[in-house]
């Protein structure tokens, strides 16, 4: 039977890694990849049983890339530290590796928990990333700063798992604020070619924000629905508005130098 890592990326996630940690110790290696952290992240971690490995953070597509470098298995199932492995996908995943997969890669479907309750609209539910599970070999990540592509490097399709893992996203609206800022940042180095104005900023916000509360059904998950939207309208507005000031190079006003005038 194929031996499988489960590997964790982490960055100060103290109050998150022991969850997911423990929703994968049915894998054969337990591997999380920790960007120096400044908690305890790495004590917890490594308290249940995880190898971890230290890889500055330079990017989310270069520090995946470095994560499945580190993985001694022969398959590898990504989780991030906010996301857990379900017993139902834990399940299917041994079932899978028990027989001859058909796929070397596969989606795997995502329930996130906010503000009390299960999202089932959003855009949110199923929610696939990247491939989450793939042959060591199979994939490799773009260099992307944030939402970061892949390629494949099999010939054969991608295939999906039917069971969900559970996603955590944020503990409270602070966390959201936090990740907006952070991942708005890392998304303006992704828009260096294009020409933006606070207009563009402002009309992209606009439609991120109706596509998950309108025409991805947000309005049906309530003010987490709307929160999620918000969100959307926050970090997309950002992030073309960084990119702007970026291009602009305001700095501060003139100053002058100035003494006590003479008598």
């Amino acid at each position: 039977m194929p031996t499988i890592t489960a590997y964790i990326i982490a960055f100060n996630e103290a109050a998150k890694i022991e969850a997911a940690v423990a929703s994968v110790l049915w894998a054969d290696e337990v591997l999380v990849v920790d960007s120096n952290s400044t908690d305890d992240t790495v004590a917890r971690a490594e308290k249940l049983g995880a190898r971890v490995v230290q890889v500055p953070f330079t990017g989310f597509g270069e520090l995946r890339n470095r994560a499945i470098e580190a993985c001694r298995c022969d398959w590898i199932f990504s989780l991030d530290s906010d996301e857990q492995c379900t017993a139902a996908a834990r399940d299917e995943i041994l079932a899978l590796m028990a027989g001859s997969p058909e796929h070397d890669a596969y989606l795997v479907p995502r329930r996130s928990y906010m503000m009390g309750r299960w999202i089932s609209g959003s855009g949110w539910y199923p929610n696939y990333r990247q491939p989450q599970l793939f042959r060591k070999g199979a994939m490799r990540y773009r260099p992307d700063p944030v939402h970061e592509g892949y390629e494949l490097l099999t010939g054969k399709p991608l295939g999906k798992l039917s069971s969900a893992i559970q996603q955590y996203p944020f503990r409270n609206l602070d966390e959201i604020i936090r990740k907006m800022n952070r991942y708005s940042t890392l998304g303006a180095q992704k828009l260096t070619r294009k020409r933006v104005t606070m207009w563009s900023a402002l009309g992209h916000g606009i439609w991120a924000f109706l596509k998950h509360y309108i025409f991805k059904l947000g309005f049906k998950d309530g003010w987490a629905g709307f929160v999620i939207a918000l969100g959307n309208f926050e970090g997309t507005f950002y992030r073309y508005a960084k990119r702007y000031e970026e291009a602009q190079g305001w700095g501060p006003p003139p100053s002058e130098k100035l003494e006590r005038p003479k008598p």
